[in-house]
């Protein structure tokens, strides 16, 4: 006979996260831009790791033209011959805009971007403050980065650091990994997630001798609601196994759904903070998107032990006005004790932190 559980946890259980600390901690005005014809919008969506030296973030700044031009829109592209970016304008008539962020050529019906990402390396002592920028880039390196690198999480596994990335190009949006032991120099080693497919996000350790991640696949013909998969690897290069880990469906991540941060081990297992997003098939804005958590087995991540939908979502006006309004997208986490600092993008426009009481956490994802 299942024992009922008290209406006042079930109402604890399904509310947002109490929020300790609380910041913006890095907005567009932080940045320069590439170059004067271009400008800072956006700041978000960062790596993070704890190293020995502190925090290190690694941070999607995105710039778009300055110049306006009457009846043109004015498309970025990475050209590798110039190693820059450069602007493609295009007549305004011979596109039409999807949303803030895209538009769609007329003439074949495929989408470019209105403006284009890379990467920037900065550091923190204690995760709450930036102690500064190291002036090091991860910039677009190929065709297959033509219209930007985005979206990084990083993942330390013995003593390197391994960056998961997003790959934009004229073929789709994929998933690139590079390496690196210092944040000053970075060892590509291309995609190992192909079109399309993003938001791919490793565990720090190897499970019963395999590498495993989170991924997810986004395929064009819709035969089903955005899911969240798993996959396995001998090398971190070469992935299968691939296996549907988790469905989206309710009202706040029928749009879209995907990994956040890393994945943390933790007494329970390990502990995943994900995102959805609510827009449906008729809302013509980009709809909100919040995060939620999920426990997987420690020895076996590919069972899941617990869930919890929305619990992080946009309150702050930092996180409810930007580029992109109503966006919590968190993408790092770092463990302090009984309190986990997670880091992620807010109205991809700026980068938020905020604090969460660990046993909170697992109080809620824990099975019942």
């Amino acid at each position: 006979m299942a024992i009922p559980i008290p209406t006042d946890r079930v109402e604890v259980r399904n509310r947002p996260l109490e929020r300790g600390f609380n910041a913006c901690l890095l907005r567009p005005s932080d940045f320069a831009s590439s170059g004067p014809e271009f400008e800072v919008i956006g700041a978000f969506n960062p790596g993070v790791v704890q190293t020995e030296n502190g925090i290190v973030l690694l941070v999607r700044v995105a710039e778009q033209p300055v110049e306006r031009r009457r009846g043109f829109v004015g498309l970025p592209r990475w050209d590798p011959q110039s190693q820059r970016p450069v602007i493609d304008w295009t007549p305004q008539d011979e596109v039409a805009p999807v949303d803030v962020r895209v538009v769609r050529q007329k003439r074949d019906g495929l989408v470019r971007l209105t403006f284009i990402s890379h990467l920037r390396v900065l550091y923190s002592r204690d995760g709450r403050t930036i102690e500064g920028q190291s002036g090091v880039h991860l910039e677009p390196g190929n065709a297959l980065e033509e219209f930007g690198v985005e979206d990084p999480r990083i993942t330390r596994i013995g003593d390197a650091y391994y960056v998961t990335y997003v790959a934009v190009s004229r073929h789709g949006v994929a998933t690139a990994l590079a390496s690196t032991r210092d944040f000053k120099q970075f060892d590509r080693r291309g995609l190992i997630f192909c079109p399309e497919n993003k938001d791919v996000a490793l565990f720090p350790e190897r499970i019963g001798g395999a590498y495993y991640a989170l991924h997810r696949p986004n395929g064009a013909t819709p035969f089903t609601k955005p899911e969240i998969w798993i996959a396995s690897s001998p090398d971190l290069l070469h992935w299968g196994q691939h296996e549907r880990l988790l469905s989206g469906g309710e009202a706040w991540d029928l749009g879209r759904i995907g990994g956040g941060a890393p994945p943390i081990r933790t007494k329970l297992g390990w502990l995943e903070i994900y995102h959805g997003n609510s827009k449906g098939e008729a809302e013509k804005n980009v709809g909100t998107y919040s995060g939620g958590l999920l426990l997987l087995e420690g020895e076996n991540p590919r069972r899941v032990l617990g869930r919890r939908g929305q619990v992080f979502v946009p309150e702050t006006d930092f996180e409810r006005e930007g580029f992109v309004p109503n966006v919590v997208f968190p993408t790092g986490v770092v463990q302090n004790g009984d309190k986990l600092l997670v880091f992620y993008g807010a109205a991809d426009t700026f980068v938020g932190i905020v604090e969460f009481s660990l046993d909170e956490i697992l109080h809620r994802v824990r099975p019942q």
